[in-house]
């Protein structure tokens, strides 16, 4: 193997530990290949840099940005509350009002940043049914696993209707745009 291949091998061993142990923050060790790559000989800046410079990745950042705004200003739960409110209290009514809540969200942010968003709100929602004393134990038990079950799903079904609802769609144009030139459109 020639030096580069083993400088590249001690590289990924490197950022690997950081990555895991998270000595420094991932962040900072995301950007390392920007400074040993070429300084190691493997590729050289513009290279290292236009993989950094990806479409793509502005993407994915910026459905992180969006997901960290709709969870600061706690939007997951008015939407999820506006629908329970709008749709009932019944439980089937319930779980339809979170399925489609969550696929809703999902669209616009990674569906598993919506699983995680949402799944405290329906632990909630089966908290305060389970102190409800008109409730059974089976339908307690049931409406539980009826409720996140749901939400993981909806999650999935919604990602798949975007391109930034989960990280495979970007990659999915983004191979089918290099390899075919046939873009897929937001």
């Amino acid at each position: 193997m020639p030096n580069e291949a083993y400088s590249l091998i001690l590289i990924v061993i490197w950022m690997g530990i950081w990555w895991i142990t998270e000595a420094i923050p991932i962040a900072v060790t995301s950007l390392l290949p920007l400074i040993l790559f070429p300084l190691t000989g493997i590729v050289n800046l513009a290279t290292t840099a236009s993989s950094f410079g990806d479409k793509i990745i502005f993407l994915f950042i910026g459905g992180f940005i969006l997901a960290l705004a709709i969870e600061k200003w706690n939007l997951h739960k008015r939407i999820a509350l506006f629908i329970i409110s709008t749709i009932g209290n019944n439980i089937s009514k319930i779980i339809l009002g979170f399925m489609l809540a969550t696929a809703f969200l999902s669209m616009w942010i990674s569906n598993t940043a919506t699983t995680v968003m949402m799944l405290p709100i329906g632990l909630s929602v089966i908290s305060q049914l389970n102190d409800n004393p008109n409730a059974t134990k089976k339908e307690k038990k049931l409406f539980g696993k009826a409720l996140m079950l749901s939400i993981a799903f909806s999650a999935s079904i919604g990602g798949i209707a975007t391109l930034i609802g989960t990280p495979p769609n970007l990659i999915f144009a983004s191979f089918i745009q290099e390899n075919y030139a046939i873009e897929i459109s937001f």
